[in-house]
């Protein structure tokens, strides 16, 4: 990944791990039991989505929440709300065909530094062909919106590479100690030429608890077929529910950049269990479901934990 002065976000990496080592260690150090694979000595950990509907004010509890793998229910060892900072990847889509103006863009990345709540952070990458740095980590709005002047339209679009990118070099190095990590995809899901393949990716995101967003542009191609990957609409659709994560329109941006930062403060949860009667070596279909008046979202597979 580079940035648009064509320095690479790999030569960038040792600055920026120096500058959040003190943090680290902190954090590290508290869940240094968890590997980036989202299990520790004590079983799986899930983050979940987690509110209620129906009016009530006592808190959710581990005895409301059913989860399954494989379609055997699995027995839940705790369920508690998860107060650290969100960590935002804003991911644009900057290719030259995609259906809206620069300054839309711009607009829509900004609405997240007027919504995100003190200690989350935000990292902004544009992409085409390649993934490019437009802002590392800051909560700083008038930085943020500085920074956009580089945004422009070029190439195509490798949207899988570019997830591939900010995953490894942007999140992943900030785990075990950041849990609450999210992609946001800017653009329509499309993927033209990346070396990535989707279901990798995919699966990849789901292994480290990466919750996927989307503020969805229309199908350029007009829901075209894709050889060997899915359609535009369908890759937003696979990555977003993937994750437990949830698409939206860009026309919405301010709404959606509400909702996104909203329920990561103020409804997410760790779930832990010890998985029973299945194979970490096969890929296990999770579901995870409550009682009446609780809505969840939760990724819906756990990968095969090998390397």
């Amino acid at each position: 990944m580079r940035r648009r002065s064509n320095k690479s976000l790999i030569n960038k990496k040792v600055l920026f791990l120096a500058l959040v080592a003190g943090a680290l260690v902190y954090t590290a150090s508290g869940q240094s039991r968890h590997s980036q694979r989202g299990t520790d000595t004590d079983g799986t950990i899930l983050s979940v989505t987690a509110f209620r509907t129906d009016k009530k004010t006592e808190p959710i509890k581990p005895s409301d929440i059913f989860l399954y793998e494989n379609g055997i229910e699995q027995r839940i060892k705790n369920f508690a709300y998860d107060p650290s900072p969100a960590k935002i990847v804003l991911l644009v889509d900057n290719s030259k065909t995609i259906p809206i103006d620069v300054e839309k863009m711009k607009r829509a990345v900004m609405e997240f530094a007027y919504e995100i709540f003190d200690g989350d952070q935000l990292f902004v990458i544009g992409y085409d062909e390649k993934p490019e740095i437009l802002q590392e980590w800051t909560d700083d709005a008038g930085k943020l919106e500085a920074s956009l002047a580089n945004l422009r339209k070029r190439g195509n679009p490798n949207l899988f590479d570019a997830l591939s990118a900010a995953m490894s070099e942007v999140l992943v190095p900030l785990m075990p100690g950041t849990r609450k990590a999210s992609i946001v995809i800017v653009g329509d899901g499309l993927d033209r030429d990346s070396k990535t393949k989707f279901d990798q990716v995919l699966g990849d995101l789901q292994n480290n608890n990466i919750t996927v967003y989307a503020l969805q542009v229309p199908d350029r191609t007009g829901g075209a077929y894709r050889r060997d990957k899915p359609k535009a609409g369908a890759a937003i659709d696979q990555l977003t529910e993937g994750t437990g994560g949830q698409a939206f329109p860009l026309a919405d941006a301010q709404a959606a950049a509400k909702s996104i930062c909203d329920e990561l403060r103020r409804n997410r949860y760790l779930l832990t269990y010890t998985p029973l009667n299945t194979s970490s070596f096969d890929v296990r279909r999770v579901l995870v479901v409550a009682n009446e008046g609780i809505t969840l979202r939760a990724k819906n597979a756990q990968p095969p934990n090998v390397k």
